[in-house]
């Protein structure tokens, strides 16, 4: 199984062709971001796609944007992935990252929304990956857990900043028992936080190397799944972000640190993670066939 690496455009403002050398470089395959709303967009971007060969992960918001507009309704929300899904295919995508429905929801709405949804995705003939963030129907562990016993054949993607957030802690304890849904983990996005935060400043510093080490502890967890899954491809985008998630200096606003550089240790750090990784996993199998 192969580690294909994707770089979040979130924060990225030029244009892929101009940075799709420095991509390659650092070994990126592809790019995750928001599906173009326009046609003009989606034609420039799909050129560049094509011009640089890049292969492309596709963002919709089913309530507008990041924080869902708390006004639409859960037909609303369907309405808005079911135009969008086929702009995410005219355009390649690999798949779509959902980031779906509302925190504030009853699991009776959360229920009869994502039931909705695999409907519209399968009609669509789209894979949709939802995602644990804040804000959506997935900002809770525990909401997910229920929710994904109602609604079985969901998928997600794994951002597990946010529960940590949520939460205000790692969830190391054997109370917090996650494996269920690790299993059904399609995507994952490698984003350190913290008990207070969803970007740590700096995932190489010290201070943060607990909250680095569960995360990559969590992420093997996934990798190991899919390997037992048969799957030829696990994928993982780098997404340290701007927004509020990037410290700043108190006055000066100066950022504690480079944007781009973070996603390139980041991407830098999981090539090596998941080769160690691969090395265990031939190891235990070695000494299993010399039993």
């Amino acid at each position: 199984m192969e580690l294909a690496l994707y770089r979040t455009l979130w924060g990225v403002k030029e244009p892929i062709t101009a940075l799709a050398s420095m991509l390659r470089k650092t070994g990126f395959q592809g790019v995750e971001g928001r599906v173009p709303l326009d046609v003009e967009s989606r034609t420039t971007f799909k050129q560049a796609l094509e011009e640089t060969g890049l292969d492309y992960i596709g963002i919709i918001f089913t309530g507008g944007d990041v924080i869902p507009d708390q006004s639409k309704t859960v037909a609303d929300h369907l309405q808005l992935l079911e135009q969008q899904l086929p702009y995410a295919k005219e355009l390649g995508a690999k798949f779509v990252n959902v980031l779906a429905g509302n925190d504030r929801w009853p699991m009776a709405k959360q229920v009869e929304f994502f039931t909705k949804a695999l409907v519209i995705a399968k009609q669509a003939d789209v894979i949709c990956s939802f995602e644990t963030h804040r804000s959506t129907s997935l900002y809770s562990p525990w909401v997910t857990l229920e929710l994904m016993e109602l609604v079985p054949d969901m998928m997600f993607t794994l951002d597990i900043s946010h529960w940590i957030l949520v939460c205000e802690r790692l969830l190391d304890k054997p109370e917090d028992d996650l494996f269920a849904f690790l299993k059904r983990v399609f995507h994952i996005q490698a984003r350190v936080g913290y008990n207070q935060g969803a970007q740590v400043p700096h995932p190489a510093a010290p201070e943060y190397q607990t909250a680095l080490k569960y995360h990559q502890h969590v992420w093997e967890q996934v990798w190991s799944e899919h390997q037992s899954q048969g799957r030829n491809v696990t994928t993982m985008t780098t997404e340290f972000g701007p927004d509020g998630y990037l410290h700043h200096l108190p006055f000066t606003n100066v950022p504690v640190a480079d944007l781009w550089s973070l996603n390139d240790w980041m991407a830098e750090e999981e090539q090596s993670h998941y080769s160690l990784f691969q090395q265990n996993v031939s190891s235990i199998n070695n000494l299993k066939g010399a039993r």
